[in-house]
């Protein structure tokens, strides 16, 4: 399958060449993607901010201990959680639905009474880690679209999001960094282009029940 030569083409890039801007088309791609990937219940508690501006860029990499890709890249996109799930938030997803669906509130009021009810039981911690689990599935849904449509990227768990969040302005938007990835084009001289995946053999890892 044509997807799969993409996978084994996709790779954690170390070195981006910082000449090669991606064009707007491919970063628009890129959102709707984002926007589309399935989170738990539908509730969407992650934003995407998109960073094309190298001063900021630079000032991330040193909050990523100097890790130069966010320097170096097209774009940088960082992951971020809502700091607030409550049942305003709840309510404004279930007048999304009726809005696009035309859902009645008959059908749609029990299982919003559910959410809100479970939602309220939860400390912030545990609906932290439930947004937090969120932002991986969205990354490994970008991680495959970047790979299908030939944009590197490098995803990143190391960096400081108390600093980034201060960079972007994040808490006046309710929000905290969860991940970054910066996407744009392999330079020519990075050598982690021609290694060899390391992987375990499918067998080893699939387990199948018939």
């Amino acid at each position: 399958m044509e997807i799969i030569k993409k996978l084994e083409w996709r790779y954690a890039v170390k070195k981006f060449n910082e000449n090669i801007i991606l064009p707007d088309a491919k970063i628009e791609a890129i959102k709707e993607a984002f926007n589309l990937t399935a989170t738990s219940y539908g509730l969407q508690p992650i934003k995407m901010v998109v960073i094309k501006n190298k001063v900021l860029q630079e000032q991330l990499a040193a909050s990523s201990y100097n890790q130069q890709q966010v320097a170096q890249a097209s774009h940088v996109l960082v992951l971020c959680r809502e700091n607030t799930i409550d049942a305003d938030y709840i309510a404004n997803y279930f007048n999304r639905v009726q809005q696009v669906r035309g859902t009645s509130n008959d059908i749609l009021d029990p299982f919003k009474q559910q959410l809100t009810s479970s939602f309220s039981k939860k400390t912030d911690e545990e609906v932290a880690q439930w947004a937090t689990n969120q932002a991986y599935l969205i990354l490994g849904n970008l991680l495959t679209v970047c790979a299908a449509t030939e944009i590197d990227a490098c995803p990143m768990e190391g960096f400081i999001p108390a600093e980034y969040d201060k960079l972007l302005g994040l808490q006046k938007l309710n929000l905290a960094s969860v991940l970054t990835m910066p996407i744009g084009i392999r330079a020519d001289d990075d050598v982690f282009a021609t290694f060899k995946k390391v992987r375990k053999e499918t067998v080893d890892c699939v387990i199948e029940i018939a």
